[in-house]
């Protein structure tokens, strides 16, 4: 007597997934996306990589191929998946460090910008403050990492 073969077990979103969806909008347009589901410390949709608490990646988790679901996100109507496959690449290692960083750059520009917004607009009865003496900012202010 021969046993009949189970079928393999149905792929569904998980993380670690390469995915291709397509978005269907409310004009009746569609567009495709293709990623890989990652945790959220390596997520980097430029490089192809969404976060798993996005709201797309918890619109498909554990969702066969195939599935159409609702999907309310500006104009997007639903998401339709339309392949599943382990992922044949791993994201980048430090990626959240990458992130902090441009942050923290971000806001020192910021505090620099700040800085000479104020020196060009102040004056007060010892004189004006000199823009040009903040030009070398980092240097002379560096980042102060304690909570005081």
């Amino acid at each position: 007597m021969q046993e009949n073969p189970s079928p393999p077990p149905e792929l569904t979103v998980q993380p670690g997934s390469h995915v291709l969806v397509e978005l269907l909008d409310a004009s009746g347009e569609t567009q495709q996306l293709e990623f890989d589901l990652v945790p959220e410390e390596s997520a980097d949709f430029s490089r192809g990589y969404l976060g798993l608490t996005t709201p797309l990646a918890q619109a498909i988790l554990d969702q066969p191929t195939g599935a159409i679901i609702p999907y309310q996100q500006a104009d997007i109507l639903q998401v339709h998946i339309l392949s599943i496959t382990p992922s044949a690449s791993l994201p980048l290692a430090g990626l959240a460090q990458q992130r902090e960083e441009a942050a923290r750059k971000a806001l020192q520009q910021i505090q620099r910008t700040d800085a000479m917004i104020f020196a060009s607009s102040f004056s007060g009865k010892w004189g004006n403050y000199d823009p040009e003496g903040i030009t070398h900012w980092e240097e002379t202010h560096p980042d102060d990492d304690s909570d005081s």
